[in-house]
């Protein structure tokens, strides 16, 4: 089931590639996942050469205090698909984000976290619509996380779509494919976990059209989630806040 809003895409760039499937980036924001990180930026090169993609892997490395770093940079000199971008410090997911954006340079960007709850091969599934419209925003089937964590990611969503006058299924759900001449004409300014709020509300804002499709959820096979530590919950409601305010005066 597919679920659309808007009717104006971003002009896409008629210009041929060389290989028969998209020009895309794939990017993957990684804090302490060490277990994690070369299992699913593997699984992001076999299903890319599988699409005969020209295609990158940015691993964005959050000032990790584990091994990951080092596993990041052993994978980008085993191949130059693979490259890495280092945060010195942990800056946040928001910070990741859009270090990840940034280092991107293909027509379309995709994400989606690096420890592994996401199967990428579902992301053959959005190409079509990414066609269609300027981001693809899946939502959770069969979410892989305790029950408060589930009320609250619920109970966040309603907020900020209230708050934006969104209509989606799950803001926060970390596999989005997007056209990336959106973030020619939208400024991110989060730090923490309001970014995929933020990029849809300014998306929103200036046109863009949506389409929502639903992804499996997986158990975590190894590492801890942050997403539920008080200070970044606190962080994320400070930036709703002052991006709120800014949307609503147009900045």
């Amino acid at each position: 089931m597919v679920a659309v809003t808007r009717e104006k895409p971003v002009e896409q760039n008629s210009r041929s590639e060389p290989h028969a499937g998209p020009s895309i980036s794939v990017f993957l924001p990684c804090y302490n996942e060490q277990d994690n990180v070369e299992r699913t930026a593997r699984s992001a090169l076999d299903v890319l050469e599988k699409l005969d993609a020209d295609f990158e892997i940015i691993i964005v490395d959050d000032g990790s205090s584990d091994d990951t770093a080092r596993i990041a940079d052993r994978l980008a000199a085993e191949t130059k698909r693979i490259k890495v971008v280092h945060h010195h410090t942990n800056r946040g997911y928001g910070a990741a984000l859009k270090s990840g954006f940034r280092a991107a340079t293909k027509k379309l960007v995709f994400y989606t976290d690096g420890d592994g709850q996401f199967d990428i091969a579902e992301l053959p599934g959005l190409l079509p619509l990414a066609e269609q419209y300027d981001i693809v925003s899946c939502y959770r089937l069969g979410r892989q996380d305790s029950i408060i964590r589930k009320i609250n990611g619920w109970l966040w969503t309603k907020l900020v779509c209230l708050l934006f006058r969104m209509n989606i299924r799950d803001i926060d759900c970390a596999f989005k494919l997007f056209n990336r001449k959106i973030f020619d004409n939208i400024t991110m300014t989060s730090e923490g976990a309001l970014i995929d709020a933020e990029i849809l509300a300014r998306a929103t804002k200036i046109g863009c059209t949506i389409a929502q499709k639903p992804v499996h959820h997986y158990p975590r096979k190894a590492g801890k989630q942050t997403g539920a530590n008080l200070r970044v919950i606190l962080r994320a409601f400070r930036e709703l806040l002052k991006v709120h305010g800014q949307i609503r005066k147009g900045n």
